[in-house]
């Protein structure tokens, strides 16, 4: 059975929003954008790379998917992050989205919770969510989380869309 594991780029504070680039995500007014770029390192870079050895797909929202679609198909597979995205199959999490140009690239079918559970249940390895903030709290909302890897970045930015928000009750 796969593991479904949340990969994610957080600040001391838990911001996830807008790591990539200034304009990546103003929901909210969110003027931060692109804050983890003159924090990423050869460390994070060796770490990320480990991870993606037990990968065997990945599950994206739609956001996400359509962010990563348009810059990771067209990177050379002698980046092992293209090569590895390229040719895993990706799942896309979407109520909209109803054909990917992806390669690889597939619509989950179905309502999301049985629907992930059906994707852990068919393979082995880790099923790898990167980014997608709303589908990770309703994977975290429905209980599919197995585990977490977080880069987290020395930096406090006060706002923006975090990890874990407000959660009735202790998790483990």
């Amino acid at each position: 059975m796969r593991k479904l594991i949340v990969i994610e780029f957080v600040t001391l504070d838990g911001v996830m929003q807008g790591l990539g680039s200034p304009d990546e995500d103003r929901d909210g007014g969110f003027e931060h954008g692109g804050w983890s770029a003159p924090y990423f390192d050869d460390v994070q870079a060796t770490s990320a790379a480990e991870g993606l050895k037990a990968t065997t797909a990945y599950l994206f929202g739609r956001r996400t998917y359509e962010k990563m679609a348009a810059f990771w198909p067209h990177q050379p597979d002698e980046n092992p992050m293209a090569a590895h995205l390229n040719a895993t199959p990706k799942h896309v999490a979407t109520r909209t989205l109803t054909e990917l140009s992806w390669p690889g690239a597939q619509v989950l079918d179905g309502d999301l919770a049985p629907a992930v559970r059906r994707l852990k249940a068919e393979g082995e390895g880790v099923l790898a969510v990167l980014g997608s903030g709303a589908l990770v709290q309703e994977l975290i909302a429905h209980d599919l989380v197995d585990g977490y890897r977080l880069f987290v970045h020395p930096l406090l930015l006060g706002t923006g869309k975090r990890l874990f928000r407000e959660r009735p009750g202790r998790s483990a």
